[in-house]
């Protein structure tokens, strides 16, 4: 026999629930396929679980979409943070600035390597103290850095730091409605199984055979699987029978 595949997305979780929305039962009880309090309850339930898959939904994509903001204002603070860096270190090898100028930024004077920027916290961490050396530095008398000048640091940093920021907080509201999406989900997988055991229930009573009563509880969203070689079983026996004499006694 056949078996039944409940829904393992939400979107066929969805379309088994839909089944009920806008059918008029028939005044007759014998009649329903499912009871009244069941259909209500499922549309009652349908509106809550579409609104937390939509909301799951553009919270991803609003997440897609800032990651790659991200990743272009991670690329372009780190290039202005490390040319910073090296025109400093430029200015000091030709003698256009003292070695002393390094402390400014929380270098030591006669450290010349660039700092490893792997991490958002390594971008944080020197954008702030480029920014704030530069001014100190600048204050005291010293010659503005150019190409890259710290105003351009300080434009793509802030870039960086806003797209940093909004990416903890994406990843958050992905996590809130992916888990409202999952206790929702609980639900309607609860609703779905009680749902196809009263139609399944309704059909099973009716007159006609068994392929007959499977159709119409397929008509209702019911999902039957077959296993391997099954379904050609089943229709060599349908011809048998069709084939066989029908004998009077």
């Amino acid at each position: 026999m056949p078996y039944r595949r409940l829904p393992n997305t939400d979107a066929a979780r969805v379309r088994a629930l839909e089944v009920v929305t806008g059918r008029q039962l028939s005044p007759d009880v014998a009649s329903r396929p499912f009871p009244p309090a069941l259909k209500q309850r499922i549309e009652l339930f349908l509106p809550r679980f579409k609104t937390a898959i939509a909301n799951s939904r553009v919270a991803r994509e609003k997440q897609a979409t800032n990651s790659r903001r991200h990743a272009e204002y991670t690329r372009k603070a780190k290039l202005y943070i490390s040319h910073f860096l090296q025109v400093l270190n430029f200015a000091i090898i030709r003698g256009e600035f003292k070695p002393s100028a390094r402390v400014y930024y929380g270098i030591d004077e006669d450290e010349s390597r660039l700092p490893a920027l792997v991490s958002d916290q390594d971008l944080l961490e020197w954008g702030e103290k480029i920014i704030r050396g530069e001014q100190e530095r600048v204050h005291a008398g010293g010659t503005p850095v150019y190409s890259p000048s710290v105003a351009l640091v300080r434009v793509n940093y802030e870039n960086f730091k806003q797209a940093h920021f909004s990416r903890k907080q994406f990843q958050q509201n992905v996590t809130r409605y992916s888990a409202e999406v999952a206790r929702f989900r609980e639900e309607a997988d609860a609703l779905v199984l009680a749902l196809w055991d009263e139609i399944e229930s309704f059909f099973g009573s009716r007159a006609g055979d068994e392929e007959q009563r499977r159709a119409e509880c397929e008509r209702y969203g019911i999902a039957y699987v077959f296993r391997k070689g099954e379904r050609e079983k089943i229709e060599r026996q349908q011809e048998i029978e069709r084939v066989s004499p029908r004998l009077p006694f």
